[in-house]
């Protein structure tokens, strides 16, 4: 982009996206009415990766102008001034939540890790919580678990009875030795969003977690699955601009549009993450509502995530996690 795009920034926009269903509600939620509103043309580029953004901010040769990543992803960018600061001038900040904002970027959705549970399996007597899915006597059957240090730990650490808004600083001696007591029984460790799917869906496990999005769209083609809101871990998805970007101006306007509320409700439909403007539950049919992460019935029972201690330790936690795994 870095030839030809500076002397068309006036017109243009480069978005970097995670791709598939994400990509195609995008399209429908911010894309188009972006365009419709203000003649400016939108072009993609996937997949998402804290690497590029780095890349892109150290070296001014440019992919893409603005991004949606994780929160501990994005805390780390702004943190090593590889992002650019938001231009409230563009942004009217008065119609945010003032905690969707956060280290030049706000948040745009909020997606969670649940336990999920086969309802066949588990009829009168659901798992509700970690400590739940670490009894294995109570609750019998096989279980998987996400190949993630962070999410593992903090698994491990609510099972093993630390309150939910006590989390940090994390314990990561405390998080593998209960994370041992569970090892012997996990059948497979997943890495990606549809393996999880695929693997309840086909009833190769009884209960893991997965991403809440997940399992709506299980519930939705009618398998046995329930979630529990109990103890669920929200993770933000913040949206900024690299630093330095050609089309800023235009990224900053594209912003704006996200965070409308109707944009928010129906981007959340789609992919099935909760709206971090919560004006958008507003738009949104209560039924629907209820199964996303930031409605007021289950943000009040997830969770407490400190996503820049996490920022901040990331590295430490998955190269002794992945030690720990290979033992």
């Amino acid at each position: 982009m870095t030839g030809h795009a500076f002397g068309q920034a006036s017109k243009l926009l480069y978005v970097n996206t995670w791709g598939g269903p994400w990509t195609e509600t995008e399209q429908r939620a911010f894309f188009t009415p972006f365009t419709a509103r203000t003649g400016v043309t939108i072009r993609t580029v996937s997949p998402v990766s804290f690497a590029a953004l780095k890349a892109q901010a150290q070296s001014g040769r440019y992919e893409w102008d603005i991004t949606a990543i994780n929160e501990p992803a994005w805390i780390r960018a702004a943190t090593d001034k590889l992002v650019e600061p938001l231009d409230w001038s563009i942004i009217d900040r008065t119609r945010l939540p003032q905690d969707a904002i956060t280290h030049d970027g706000v948040a745009v959705c909020v997606l969670s890790t649940n336990l999920c549970y086969r309802t066949d399996k588990f009829r009168d007597n659901a798992p509700r919580t970690w400590a739940d899915f670490w009894d294995v006597k109570r609750f019998p059957g096989a279980r998987a678990l996400y190949q993630d240090g962070r999410t593992c730990i903090r698994q491990a650490l609510l099972a093993d009875g630390v309150p939910r808004d006590k989390l940090y600083p994390m314990d990561i001696n405390r998080g593998l030795a209960k994370l041992s007591e569970i090892k012997p029984h996990v059948k497979v460790w997943w890495r990606q969003s549809a393996q999880a799917q695929q693997l309840i869906r086909d009833g190769e496990v009884d209960i893991q977690p997965i991403w809440n999005s997940g399992a709506t769209a299980l519930k939705r083609q009618n398998v046995p699955v329930e979630v529990s809101w109990d103890e669920a871990m929200p993770v933000r998805t913040i949206l900024g601009v690299v630093k330095g970007a050609p089309n800023r101006e235009n990224a900053f306007r594209y912003i704006q549009l996200c965070l409308e509320a109707d944009r928010q409700a129906e981007f959340a439909q789609g992919v099935g993450y909760g709206p971090a403007n919560v004006a958008a539950f507003d738009h949104i049919p209560a039924s629907v509502a209820r199964d996303m992460p930031t409605h007021p019935d289950n943000a009040s029972r997830a969770a407490v995530i400190d996503a820049a201690w996490e920022a901040e330790h990331s590295s430490e936690i998955e190269e002794r996690f992945l030690q720990w795994l290979v033992k």
